[in-house]
């Protein structure tokens, strides 16, 4: 996401990531590091911005993966970028 905004004229004004490799891999790549796992961070803390954009896994939705939904913790994920945008 970060890097088609960036080209678009974007700013990132905030990013997470769970995965303590990802985020050394974001940070390498765009010189800061990530915030950890969005469910400890509360929303209120992070920054104004225009465009909300987020990721999480699909095998909790997937016909691939076991089709848990929300039963799955990683299903919940979701409900995090909708606490934020609210």
């Amino acid at each position: 996401f970060r890097v088609a905004l960036d080209a678009l004229g974007g700013r990132c004004v905030f990013a997470s990531e769970v995965d303590k490799f990802a985020r050394t891999n974001y940070e390498l790549n765009h010189g800061e590091r990530p915030a950890g796992d969005i469910t400890m961070i509360k929303p209120e803390s992070i920054p104004a911005h225009d465009v909300l954009t987020g990721g999480f896994p699909c095998q909790p939705f997937s016909f691939s993966g076991r089709r848990e939904g929300f039963g799955d913790p990683r299903g919940t994920l979701f409900l995090e970028i909708v606490k934020i945008a609210e």
